[in-house]
């Protein structure tokens, strides 16, 4: 996994629309932190072995970072889980964030952006993207979203220059 994290957090520069994908306006962290199931997720080689319930735990640290914990199911019912961290990158908004979940003895030499592109107002769903618009979730409190919830975040991928149809719906087990 290591290999994987690296070749997508050193990948040759692009060129890129970054200029043009908006953030969203603020992000109250303390409301952003918890547990945010995966509805879906554009296709990516550091995800290929997850097959079902892919969740993210997001918890607030004294230092001002985030601890992240990125969980699935494997084909053979193990779970993988990646530990890392996030550092907000513009502390205005608090909407664009670099993630690390690779450490070297403590160091972290890759990190990459994780913006959040689209909020629901209730913190109820959300939408992250990374500037050249290779990786992009979409996320939930929930495992599952409504049809208006999903219409809205389709047309806000659309508008932030996304393909909605490029996205995979995740899979999740019944909820208890």
């Amino acid at each position: 996994m290591l290999a994987l994290m690296a070749t997508w957090l050193i990948a040759p520069i692009l060129p890129s629309r970054a200029d043009s994908l908006a953030s969203v306006s603020r992000v109250d962290l303390n409301r952003y932190a918890g547990i945010w199931h995966e509805i879906a997720r554009l296709p990516n080689r550091f995800q290929r072995q997850c097959v079902r319930d892919s969740l993210a735990v997001y918890t607030l640290r004294s230092d001002g970072r985030i601890a992240v914990l990125n969980q699935c199911f494997k084909r053979n019912g193990s779970v993988d889980q990646a530990r890392g961290e996030a550092r907000v990158v513009d502390p205005v908004s608090q909407a664009r964030l670099k993630v690390s979940l690779v450490s070297l003895l403590g160091w972290r030499p890759f990190w990459g952006d994780y913006w959040i592109i689209g909020l629901d107002p209730e913190y109820r769903w959300a939408i992250v993207g990374e500037p050249r618009r290779r990786f992009g979730w979409i996320l939930s409190r929930s495992r599952s979203l409504d049809p208006s919830s999903l219409e809205r975040i389709n047309a806000i991928l659309e508008a932030s220059g996304y393909l909605p149809r490029q996205f995979e719906f995740a899979l999740a087990s019944p909820s208890p």
